[in-house]
């Protein structure tokens, strides 16, 4: 049965030091305790003092002083790994933890899931080739060496680099190496760890290389494991839950996030907020119970954008030159279809293609799949037809040779509907209100990533209202713009009134708006 050595590199907060490693220990798993060299030395005591007679916890022989992007939090993972080899000769893995994980599994589920595979798992991406670094430095981390750290001496840090680069004293990376980047929140077994050290013992070109590479806990860990193992033995993932917000910051957990935590496809997470007392009880008693079942669902990521999302509705800064001195064409007719369910509007676009014979075109900023003709490269991505929406609408308006076009857009394309109204030639637009049963909200939130197949009912029924209301909501954002030529046809309206707005809204008959409002599998799921 696995065994888990707990890495933990700490640095403040000692009472929850020690209740973390008696949580973990209590169950016969290990842990090595690095303290940060640059913390109290009061807090060290305390925690050596509380500890001391735990035959499950040890501690790094030496103190590093660390520092973000530093050598030193390699150098302080290395002194903990090396303490966990000693001590525990029995443990199978071992798993990095920082001060504000917790476990998000029982011990048993970890221990089960570590033993259905014999496999190391840490994110190991291609550092030039990959995109897991977004934005700073990429190559200059490593070509170039970074003797200060960027936070604390950042005239000193710049300067060094400035100077580097003007000297043109680049340095060549070791050649039998392919430099990979990941999460440093890895969990590896007991023999990739040995042949790690025996590396770093064999190899001191390699750790002088990485002694002055810039944020080196992303890269050391990460590329030594792909170097030194089998490709078939490695998972490329973290079993630690982490997200970021759009700031670039990691996101915390409070105490009424403990059920999306549990539904996770991960063993711990981090950070859990200091002041989260409930969610750490809570945890901390998970992980020592048997028998508990976890319905594994796995949206935390796409539920919290969509939530964090609500509360930063916003425009982009201003139009493009080439839209603001541009026009559609005052002689030109754009009509929009505005519906939620993508289904419906599609319908609804058929029918009026069957009776008007009038151009239509779907989703064309929703889907990427939606068809359209070949203009040149304009149609080839979303990106691009949002960007140039203004040229693309007066290219597909010339291709069909017609003065009338009909498109399809979501409720949410709010800044779309605005530009479009804005415009000099004629936009109509025709809102289609649905009804929501509870079912095809669930399919819904199973569609975009909101639940899983194993999301508990207890989320679900949480999490309903907030995709009700949110559906309202960007109807509500609409009708508060007062656009011109604005027509609504509702499911719930008879068939006669939504005949009279179809036949405002396509300009139309009576008698040919009744024939399209009458179909009647129109509003059908």
């Amino acid at each position: 049965m696995a065994r888990i050595a707990f890495i933990l590199l700490c640095h403040k907060d000692p009472e929850a030091i020690i209740a973390q490693a008696q949580r973990l220990t209590a169950v016969g798993d290990f842990m090595a305790i690095h303290f940060d060299g640059r913390a109290s030395d009061a807090h060290y005591r305390k925690i050596r003092d509380a500890l001391r007679n735990n035959p499950n916890v040890t501690f790094a022989k030496r103190r590093v002083k660390c520092g973000w992007g530093e050598w030193s939090l390699v150098r302080a993972t290395l002194a903990a790994v090396h303490a966990a080899v000693d001590a525990f000769p029995r443990a199978t893995h071992f798993y990095m933890l920082s001060g504000d994980c917790m476990a998000i599994k029982s011990a048993e589920y970890a221990h089960a899931f570590l033993d259905s595979a014999d496999m190391d798992y840490i994110e190991s991406f291609d550092f030039f080739e990959s995109d897991w670094i977004k934005t700073g430095m990429k190559e200059d981390r490593l070509i170039y060496r970074h003797f200060f750290n960027e936070r604390n001496n950042k005239r000193l840090f710049y300067a060094a680099f400035n100077l580097q680069k003007r000297l043109g004293l680049k340095r060549d990376i070791p050649q039998d190496l392919q430099i990979q980047i990941g999460s440093q929140w890895w969990c590896l077994r007991r023999r990739t760890i040995e042949q790690i050290l025996d590396f770093t013992r064999r190899r001191p070109d390699v750790m002088r290389f990485f002694s002055t590479t810039w944020i080196p806990d992303e890269t050391f860990f990460q590329t030594l494991v792909r170097h030194l193992i089998p490709e078939a033995e490695i998972n490329c993932r973290t079993l630690t839950f982490l997200m970021f917000s759009d700031y670039g910051m990691p996101v915390t957990f409070y105490n009424d996030h403990y059920d999306l935590l549990l539904s996770q496809d991960f063993l711990f997470a981090r950070k859990i907020s200091p002041g989260a007392t409930t969610l750490k009880a809570r945890l901390g008693d998970l992980y020592a119970a048997e028998g508990v079942r976890f319905q594994i669902s796995n949206e935390g990521r796409s539920l919290y954008k969509f939530l964090a999302g609500r509360g930063r509705i916003g425009r982009r800064f201003a139009s493009r030159f080439w839209e603001t001195e541009s026009t559609l064409g005052r002689e030109r007719e754009l009509l929009i279809l505005v519906c939620k369910k993508w289904h419906v509007a599609k319908r609804l676009l058929y029918r009026i293609r069957q009776v008007t014979n009038v151009p239509v075109i779907e989703y064309l900023f929703n889907e990427e799949s939606t068809y359209l003709p070949d203009l040149g490269g304009i149609q080839s991505s979303l990106g691009k037809r949002t960007r140039h929406r203004r040229a693309l609408m007066r290219m597909l308006f010339d291709y069909y040779e017609t003065d009338r076009l009909i498109v399809c857009m979501d409720p949410g394309n709010l800044d779309l509907l605005q530009d479009f109204c804005g415009d000099r030639s004629t936009t109509r637009l025709l809102e289609v209100e649905c009804q929501f049963s509870d079912d095809y909200l669930i399919g819904h939130a199973k569609r975009v990533g909101l639940a899983g197949e194993q999301t508990p009912p207890d989320t679900l029924a949480r999490l309903l209202p907030t995709i009700r209301n949110d559906m309202t909501f960007e109807s509500d954002r609409i009708r508060d713009q007062n656009f011109e030529h604005h027509h609504r046809i509702r499911e719930i309206d008879p068939v006669e009134e939504n005949t009279r707005k179809l036949s405002q809204f396509l300009a139309i008959s009576h008698d040919k708006a009744h024939e399209i409002a009458a179909t009647d599998y129109l509003f059908a799921d």
